[in-house]
């Protein structure tokens, strides 16, 4: 397999480029025929690839592409699960290159390459490695399970019409194990696999005050200001040691052992690389845990745009009659987003004064999610990360959201084996955002491994 990989690695680049050309941002309606464009490029590259049949399957939001090929009737099912859409690329000033014109520059993480383009590494770079690999495998004739496809379109805006498709298509899509490549590894030579990932509530925020705009020389001082009672209403959400301020918030938490606390501090970590690779003098956090801790296996409250009042060139001495703010909260195992969402509204609302009035706007959430470490499919990804990058990989809890692994376990009762091979540095969500040339033939490589083990090891 390695010789055809080596042989096609050129054309598998170009294709991805082509792939990361298509601006399917999910999240803005701008671009729904750019969305349309990138399912058809997958389906095409499927089918091409040798599935069985490869199809646009309609939703009431973006299209899925559901593709197959079925091998034999006794065999082990994989269901591969990945996301075409990306998030906006906003703000593009910020870019060192247009976010959707990929170019391929060295870095110090990267000395072999990286592709720099919205969505090279999350997911599109990582969804691409599957279809790949399929196609090794076909071209080796060395696929020895059944694999099936759900690549959707909807994944940065919540994957709202997800559950419908998998309700709706039970039998089809069901399978024995669901592998996702959509998180990542602890550096290029500490192999990991994502173990448990944190679920999430937002919610977007609107005050209001006075009917209209007023004249701050006339009004100010004697009528409240929206943005300024926002602002105090946000900083009252945490306190001084950065617990959040909201009743009933930590009731469902599930603490980690001592025990598992220092598995996870085995790790490699060093909070000096940490704060230089983004840039900061200092940290901080939740009083009691480290930085590891703090971002992978506690709640946590961050208030991800704020706005309201004149913000254009110049000034405009204006009160203003809103303002506005979105917040996400990531949660961990046993917090339900919908129950901590009705808690924060709750809460919001009654630290509101009486001079405003507040409305609070739910949008996507997702239910945390852990994973066993002694299943046949976990060790099936273990020994092929070993084998390929020559040492055993580490089991690690994430601390991003990926709502759609409670979902499969709820609807189909599949578990998920979180196969990743993206860096915490590739600036996924970011200006820049890039992936390893590296990590990317690196997932070629490693996923044909993976089927071969599933496959050996279910006897």
């Amino acid at each position: 397999m390695n010789d055809y990989i080596e042989s096609n690695k050129d054309r598998f680049l170009n294709e991805l480029l082509d792939l990361l050309r298509i601006p399917s941002v999910s999240a803005d309606s701008n671009f729904k025929e750019d969305v349309r464009n990138a399912a058809n490029f997958i389906q095409e590259k499927l089918l091409s690839a040798g599935a069985d049949k490869a199809e646009i399957c309609e939703t009431a939001g973006h299209p899925i592409v559901y593709g197959e090929k079925i091998v034999a009737q006794d065999a082990p099912t994989v269901l591969v699960y990945g996301h075409y859409d990306v998030q906006p690329a906003d703000p593009y000033e910020l870019w060192d290159s247009p976010p959707f014109e990929p170019v391929i520059k060295k870095t110090d993480l990267h000395p072999d390459g990286a592709i720099f383009a919205r969505g090279a590494c999350d997911d599109k770079g990582q969804m691409y490695m599957h279809v790949k690999a399929f196609e090794t495998m076909m071209a080796t004739n060395s696929l020895n399970c059944n694999v099936k496809f759900i690549i959707e379109g909807e994944e940065e805006v919540g994957s709202d019409n997800l559950g419908i498709f998998l309700e709706e298509n039970k039998e089809m899509v069901k399978a024995d194990i669901v592998l996702v490549s959509d998180t990542g590894i602890i550096a290029n030579d500490v192999p990991s696999i994502t173990v448990g990932l944190r679920g999430l509530s937002y919610v977007e925020v609107e005050v209001t005050g006075p009917n209209r705009d007023l004249h701050s020389g006339l009004y100010g001082g004697a009528v409240p200001n929206p943005i300024n009672i926002l602002a105090e209403m946000i900083a009252s959400l945490k306190d001084e040691n950065q617990r959040i301020n909201i009743l009933g918030f930590y009731n469902d938490v599930v603490e980690l052992s001592a025990v598992e606390r220092a598995a996870m501090a085995k790790a490699p970590f060093k909070l000096s690389e940490f704060k230089d690779s983004i840039g900061l003098s200092d940290i901080e956090g939740e009083t009691g845990y480290n930085s590891m801790e703090r971002a992978s296996i506690r709640p946590t409250l961050d208030v991800n745009g704020i706005w309201g009042g004149y913000t254009g060139e110049g000034a405009k001495t204006v009160i203003a009659s809103k303002a506005y703010a979105k917040i996400s909260m990531r949660l961990v195992p046993n917090q339900d987003p919908d129950k901590i969402t009705q808690l924060f509204e709750e809460h919001f609302k009654s630290i509101a004064p009486d001079s405003v009035s507040v409305k609070v706007t739910p949008h996507h959430g997702g239910q945390p999610a852990v994973t066993p470490t002694d299943s046949i499919a976990y060790q099936a990804a273990s020994k092929a990360m070993e084998t390929t990058f020559g040492k055993e990989p580490i089991p690690f809890r994430g601390g991003g959201s990926i709502p759609i692994v409670a979902l499969f376990e709820q609807i189909l009762g599949s578990k998920t084996v979180l196969m990743g091979f993206g860096l915490d540095s590739d600036a996924i969500h970011s200006p820049n955002e890039h992936y390893g040339l590296f990590n990317y033939y690196k997932g070629i490589e490693t996923i044909p491994l993976f089927f071969q083990n599933f496959s050996d090891m279910q006897e």
